[in-house]
């Protein structure tokens, strides 16, 4: 018989090496770090429920992030309903990494105005450093459509850049 306390053991160890990925993905689909905290949040909690059935899988990783897309995608088709505390519980996790990328201002309007799915696949593949198979995995799609939505999405990157240096230019 499997211990729950080894189950319990295994998800704070997966969250504790995970979690600052998982929030840098969250940020680049929500665009704001209480959403991303929220849905980083929502994500683990409803995978956490059910982590002894996940970790069997051959990508738990990929399961999180799915789940969070799919958590995105709900919250697209709802109304929002918001709830003010006076306090958060939490502290905010610290990234320098993203921190850089969020500094540039012209860069994260551009990824903003991007459709999310390219947004995630740009974010997995040149912050997280992922491989196509790995985005196509996590995301659940091909590795064709990956090459496609990251060929897409910098197109549309190099066409906004392009536009901004000719009218400032």
């Amino acid at each position: 018989m499997e211990d729950p306390q080894d189950d319990e053991r295994s998800f704070e160890s997966f969250v504790a090496a995970r979690l600052a990925a998982l929030y840098r993905y969250a940020m680049v689909l929500t665009r704001d770090r209480h959403d991303a905290e929220d849905l980083v949040q929502e994500a683990l909690t409803r995978t956490g429920v059910h982590w002894r059935r996940i970790v069997r899988k051959d990508d738990p990783e990929g399961y999180v992030r799915t789940a969070m897309l799919r958590i995105m995608t709900n919250r697209w088709r709802r109304p929002r309903r918001e709830v003010a505390v006076a306090e958060p519980p939490e502290p905010a996790v610290e990234d320098s990494g993203l921190e850089g990328l969020l500094a540039d201002a012209s860069l994260r309007g551009r990824l903003a105005e991007l459709p999310p799915r390219m947004r995630a696949v740009l974010v997995l593949r040149y912050v997280e450093e992922r491989s196509e198979k790995e985005i196509a995995r996590l995301l659940g799609c091909s590795t064709g459509t990956v090459k496609s939505q990251a060929s897409r999405a910098l197109a549309k990157l190099r066409t906004a850049l392009d536009t901004q240096e000719v009218d400032h230019g």
